[in-house]
């Protein structure tokens, strides 16, 4: 499982950087940045509330 981003929608809130900092960061001009490749096991339930948490719904899971 695999996380994405649609960085049209995306307004950098950082709720998901919370959540899941080791696959989402911010960087220095506040613009989304996601780890590539699959999400380990013991990081889909945190990506899952990363996802559903996005007030804009820039992201998704995808397999």
């Amino acid at each position: 499982m695999k996380v994405e981003v649609d960085p049209a929608v995306c307004e950098a809130h950082g709720e998901c950087v919370s959540i899941l900092p080791e696959v989402f960061d911010l960087d220095d001009d506040e613009v989304l940045q996601i780890r590539e490749g699959e999400l380990a096991a013991d990081e889909v339930a945190r990506a899952e509330r990363a996802v559903a948490s996005c007030p804009m719904g820039a992201l998704r899971l995808s397999r």
